[in-house]
């Protein structure tokens, strides 16, 4: 049988490593190229900076500033002639655009097979957005939401029935990271340092990093030489401005590393003591995940899907959003307390292997794919009479 021809669309691809993009280069590395056929399609403003090589399939640049001008409108077409002559059987989206502007456009082509994926709680819709999810919301074959928290969001706010939106899990390839070595802190500006707290999070102001800050000045009345390391870059420079300002008046500048995007987030990873996850909100975080399976336990707000993969003195603590308090409290627990912070790390790791993995997100994703194509096809065949049709609906 020929393989399913799947068409990711995403609104940018600038890194392959972050977030969705990063979920996207291991679903495409590791869907078996025998059963599934992958190509990508964005929508990223700046096509000069699309790592298109980095992605092994067809990558397709559809750029646009806004939904509503000249350029949404050949992007468009563009992507309705792929669409056509490409024999597309599935079209799989990833964030506004994407869903809003690709999907219409895909159901208008004819594509047999729309899928949503929704990796927060709107967060950043705007109020039409929110009405033209829930106008759209009977054009979508299935929803794929990154946690349950999620799921039950998008399904009362997108007016959504249940047995249309599921939870697919974002997965870690544990493989990929077992193979890099650990880094010196000292390479990345770390200097002699107690304990090492780490966040990875591009420094905006959903990622919460006041506070932070804010946790860091009641952790080093306790343990003066203690490091509280960012790995991310700056995306909000006047967000930056405030965050450093906070830590002069704190006085805790000096305990503050903001190390920019470091390749192999991992290798760091691994010389630290803890995790803390601030976030004002979250679906289910990538950086978290990856810390738990490099054995870190977790300090984290209890937003999104947090609550889904720690569970408190099991494997980390869940704290208050903006309670600094809380957090600090926990974080003192964690590096006053060697052995149970080893085996909440252990503990993490664990959790990951058995049910965040890679090979169990692409499993999932198989097995919902496969669904939705064996159903089109019996539509396709009850229809025509004939009782047999070709895979995937084309």
């Amino acid at each position: 049988m020929e393989p399913i021809h799947i068409l990711f669309l995403i609104d940018v691809l600038y890194s392959k490593h972050g977030g969705a993009e990063g979920v996207l280069h291991k679903i495409v590395r590791h869907l078996p190229a025998d059963r599934y056929r992958c190509s990508i399609g964005t929508f990223a403003t700046d096509p000069d900076r699309v790592d298109a090589a980095a992605y092994d399939c067809p990558v397709h640049l559809l750029p646009i500033r806004r939904m509503y001008d000249v350029q949404a409108l050949r992007a468009s077409l563009k992507l309705a002639r792929i669409l056509r002559s490409q024999s597309v059987s599935v079209v799989h989206s990833f964030f506004t655009a994407s869903d809003l502007l690709g999907g219409l456009v895909a159901k208008l082509s004819g594509s047999p097979i729309l899928i949503s994926s929704r990796r927060d709680m709107g967060i950043h819709r705007t109020a039409l957005q929110h009405t033209a999810y829930r106008l759209m919301s009977g054009l979508f074959d299935q929803v794929h939401a990154v946690s349950e928290n999620v799921r039950r969001w998008h399904m009362n706010n997108d007016q959504l029935p249940p047995h249309k939106i599921v939870t697919v899990y974002n997965g870690v390839d544990l493989s990929e990271l077992d193979g890099v070595a650990r880094r010196p802190l000292s390479e990345i500006g770390v200097g002699d340092a107690s304990h090492v707290v780490v966040t990875v999070a591009n420094i905006r102001p959903v990622k919460a990093l006041e506070v932070l800050v804010a946790t860091a000045a009641i952790v080093c009345r306790e343990i003066p030489r203690v490091r509280f390391l960012v790995l991310g870059q700056v995306q909000d420079e006047a967000y930056m401005k405030r965050v450093s300002d906070l830590a002069r008046l704190l006085r805790v500048e000096g305990n503050l590393v903001f190390a920019g995007r470091v390749p192999q987030v991992s290798a760091v990873l691994r010389s630290c003591d803890a995790f803390f996850l601030p976030s004002h909100s979250e679906g289910l975080s990538n950086a978290m995940l990856e810390a738990m399976a490099c054995s870190l336990p977790c300090v984290a707000t209890d937003v999104g899907g947090n609550s889904e993969i720690i569970t408190d003195s099991r494997n980390g603590w869940l704290v208050r959003p903006n309670d600094p308090e809380m957090a600090a409290v926990r974080i003192l627990n964690l590096l006053a307390s060697p052995d149970q912070a080893g085996r909440m790390g252990r503990a993490c790791r664990k959790l990951v292997e058995s049910q965040f993995s890679v090979q169990a997100m692409v499993g999932r994703l198989m097995g919902l794919y496969e669904g939705l194509c064996s159903h089109r096809l019996q539509h396709q065949a009850l229809f025509s009479g004939t009782g047999t049709g070709s895979r995937a609906g084309r």
